[in-house]
């Protein structure tokens, strides 16, 4: 599995969002983070849809986090962008498999699943919160 680039985008929007306490425009958020305002717009329209993000209509709109940053995963965000961890896409129930019929024939489909699994647990205790403090942990 790779982390696509919008995942990436989202975290440091996410993370740059964090060290707003106002409601702050698309404009400024790209800005900070280099990313596209183009791009900013689509991660914070799915940032929003995915409960992560509040949307303010109006002339003194824009977003704000929706949960705290110690509410907010690593797994959260890159799961409500590309999906499910799976670092094999035979793990992903939407693909094709030649031993679709008996998945645990497979060593590899066993090995991949269970690093996955690994995978997913460590991204999900990490918040965004610990990332801007520098307090997680890998192990």
């Amino acid at each position: 599995m790779r982390i696509t680039l919008e995942s990436d985008y989202a975290l440091r929007i996410l993370t740059a969002m964090a060290g707003y306490e106002e409601i702050t425009d698309a404009k400024t958020i790209s800005e900070y983070t280099s990313v596209t305002i183009r791009f900013t717009l689509k991660i914070l329209h799915k940032l929003v849809v995915g409960n992560l993000v509040e949307s303010y209509k109006g002339s003194h709109g824009g977003y704000k986090l929706k949960r705290s940053p110690e509410q907010i995963t690593l797994k959260d965000v890159i799961e409500l962008i590309d999906g499910p961890i799976a670092i094999a896409r035979c793990l992903d129930s939407a693909e094709e498999c030649s031993l679709n019929c008996d998945k645990t024939a497979c060593i590899y489909h066993h090995i991949f699943d269970t690093i996955s699994i690994d995978l997913a647990r460590k991204l999900a205790k990490i918040t965004i919160s610990d990332v801007i403090n520098k307090n997680y942990s890998l192990n």
